[in-house]
């Protein structure tokens, strides 16, 4: 018996399936919607392919982390949130990882895959050490999205005063993805832990970051004193 290894194995699974990068590019230009697209680049992000038949497209496809790459190198933003949903997280290693984050130009791109990707591979807590100092503010920003992860779901071995030390001091002047990403982390502290929660909350009402970002009804403000007091009060109430 033949023992292929991982890369011929991927070869052979995107083989198999008989779907080509041509055959899977069409099928995205078949989904493009005009109006989709114009809402999109409102928020930097040029696709128009509606998310929900994307990830239908997704799930028809199934794992192939070979076509996955592929995709990727297309460069084209709707290829590259259906690679993020076909890949497999744990396959990248860290440098890979590292060059995808930098050459995500759209926004939704760098969300999806940090959150998809990067959270679920064995190199994350390496890339959350190194990327906050970053001197690309999108870079830095991933780094901060991964320590609010463990700040909500694994805190142990953090230094919470510290972090709240550097958001103080270098909130205010962040650019906007870097400072979206810190204020997150200043929020998830406050909600998270009782014993830092005055403290976060002080230093929100002090930086007043994004106290007048547009909110829709029913939508929770993200301004981090509001977010913070919002969501205890939702916990207690349960």
């Amino acid at each position: 018996m033949s023992h292929l290894t991982d890369r011929e194995a991927e070869v052979a699974e995107t083989a198999l399936t008989g779907t080509t990068v041509a055959e899977v590019m069409a099928e995205l230009a078949a989904l493009e919607d005009p109006k989709a697209r114009k809402v999109n680049e409102k928020h930097g992000d040029d696709h128009g392919v509606n998310l929900s038949k994307l990830r239908a497209l997704a799930k028809r496809l199934k794992t192939q982390q070979e076509l996955a790459c592929r995709l990727w190198e297309t460069d084209d933003t709707a290829a590259r949130l259906l690679a993020i949903l076909i890949c497999r997280p744990k396959a990248f290693g860290r440098d890979e990882l590292d060059a995808m984050v930098r050459d995500s130009r759209a926004p939704e791109v760098h969300d999806w895959l940090v959150n998809h990707v990067v959270k679920k591979n064995p190199h994350s807590e390496e890339l959350r050490l190194a990327w906050p100092a970053d001197p690309d503010p999108v870079v830095a920003s991933a780094g901060w999205a991964l320590t609010t992860e463990r700040v909500a779901k694994k805190p142990e071995g953090l230094d919470l005063a510290a972090l709240l030390d550097v958001i103080e001091a270098e909130m205010r002047q962040a650019p906007d993805r870097l400072q979206w990403a810190m204020n997150h982390c200043l929020a998830q502290i406050g909600i998270e832990h009782a014993e830092h929660r005055t403290r976060a909350i002080d230093i929100g009402e002090r930086l007043q970051v994004l106290k007048d970002y547009p909110t829709s009804p029913g939508c929770t403000s993200p301004f981090a004193p509001t977010w913070i007091t919002e969501m205890v009060r939702r916990r207690q109430e349960k």
